[in-house]
């Protein structure tokens, strides 16, 4: 399942390109918070900060350069503090 911008809730996906079966691309969240259900996607964060709280309790800093995997179906809750920018490769 690709990442699409529709499938965001409060923040902007833009796709770059294709890579096989997987979609690279940006996204962008300004300040605030979000409830999502991710895909399978690994992101390196490149501006900004925030967390990313997982449904079993994991909470991960998120500042440029921390590298997160997430799996598909995991429900989650971004709280972003300071504009954030990822790069992302999603399944």
């Amino acid at each position: 399942m690709r990442l699409l911008a529709a499938d965001v809730l409060t923040g902007d996906a833009a796709p770059l390109t294709e890579l096989g079966a997987a979609e690279v691309g940006t996204w962008e969240m300004a300040p605030g918070t979000d409830h999502d259900t991710e895909v399978d996607e690994v992101f390196v964060v490149l501006a900004g900060r925030g967390t990313v709280t997982f449904e079993d309790g994991e909470v991960i800093d998120l500042a440029p350069g921390v590298a997160v995997r997430l799996r598909a179906g995991e429900r989650t809750t971004w709280v972003v503090t300071e504009t954030l920018r990822k790069v992302y490769v999603a399944l």
